[in-house]
């Protein structure tokens, strides 16, 4: 614990206990931290799991994972449903992969205002506020492994920040996965709030809510095999524990910042992107599953072209899975597929 307090001072970061995520799969490390936001007074949680014998000074190597909009990242990329995690597959393959809570998210910090009625604040860490926490978190990861540039991946409104990241800073990716991207689209995502509903600074989102949403789109006669026994109420536990505030709530509720959905009137309800593809030069892969109702293959599908500088860009959509296929039955064929990818060799 003392060597890694001694490392990670410069940076002012504070590492975790250990012990808080529980035994590990043999051959892969863990180390947690909270380090310095992109604001005074932000701190962020970031994870991290590699494997003991993953090379040093590999970029190419270096995953930095990022949530979406309602769900933190740490019971999303490390939720070890059938005794293996995401982040966990990755070690297990030589990678250095960490995750991020955004502010307002999982154990980041939460706003004073998160703490409040929601309606007495606007809406809580937009997409331009989560640059500056990608930024931070990046620049740390960077600088622990004497790095210059590392991977980007994102899931749903994730991608929309790691691409803006990566067109923004090409210099920092070394390559990018968007996991169920975000694109224009005709109407509102089933995220979206109404047209006239006042946004406050963070919705309540409860149990029913989550799988309601989790479920549309799958055919009724796959309803019953998309999840193994068990594994999506270990998730939900795992996830709804994480705001201990919307824990005590009757029905209990995750509460989540809504500055998503002020950035969903403001840029894809309005026609305009958040980013622009063709500024993007790292090697980029698009992948989603065809049950797909918050991001459906036809926005990866009009995204694709797009990505005009992109060497060796690609384009996967995955049988029989939803938006969270990460923790399904399937979720095999995205972390194969994402892995191929992030293995391969690509020309320039």
């Amino acid at each position: 614990m003392r060597r890694r307090t001694m490392l990670a001072a410069p940076l002012l970061a504070t590492p975790l206990l250990a012990a808080t995520a529980g035994a590990q799969p043999a051959g892969v490390a863990f180390e947690e931290f909270l380090i310095p936001g992109g604001d005074p007074g932000i701190q962020l949680y970031l994870r991290n799991k590699r494997g003991e014998s993953t090379p040093a000074g590999r970029g190419d190597r270096v995953v930095l994972c990022l949530h979406g909009a309602t769900y933190p990242a740490s019971t999303s990329f490390d939720l070890p449903v059938g005794g293996v995690s995401w982040m966990d597959y990755m070690a297990g393959r030589g990678f250095d992969v960490w995750c991020l809570d955004l502010r307002n998210y999982g154990r980041s910090t939460r706003e004073a205002a998160m703490g409040q009625p929601a309606e007495a604040n606007a809406p809580l860490t937009s997409g331009e506020v989560a640059q500056k926490d990608i930024a931070a978190a990046a620049a740390f990861i960077r600088q622990r492994r004497d790095v210059p540039k590392i991977v980007h991946l994102g899931w749903s409104w994730g991608t929309s920040l790691q691409a803006r990241f990566a067109a923004d800073n090409p210099a920092l990716v070394e390559r990018l996965v968007l996991y169920a991207p975000q694109w224009l689209r005709d109407g509102p995502s089933p995220a979206a709030a109404g047209a006239g509903e006042t946004l406050g600074a963070y919705r309540s989102v409860t149990r029913a809510d989550a799988r309601a949403r989790w479920f549309n789109g799958v055919p009724e006669a796959k309803r019953a095999s998309l999840f193994p026994a068990g594994w999506y109420e270990h998730w939900a536990d795992a996830t709804f524990a994480t705001d201990p505030e919307g824990m005590r709530q009757v029905p209990s509720a995750l509460r989540a910042p809504n500055g998503v959905l002020a950035d969903s009137r403001a840029y894809w309800q309005s026609g305009k992107p958040f980013y622009d593809p063709a500024a993007i030069t790292a090697p980029t892969l698009l992948v989603l599953a065809e049950w797909d109702r918050d991001t459906p293959p036809a926005l990866a599908m009009a995204l694709f072209p797009l990505l005009t500088r992109s060497p060796g860009k690609r384009l996967v959509v995955l049988a029989e899975g939803t938006h969270g296929i990460l923790l399904e039955r399937n979720r095999g064929a995205l972390f194969q597929a994402v892995q191929v990818f992030l293995e391969e060799a690509i020309a320039g």
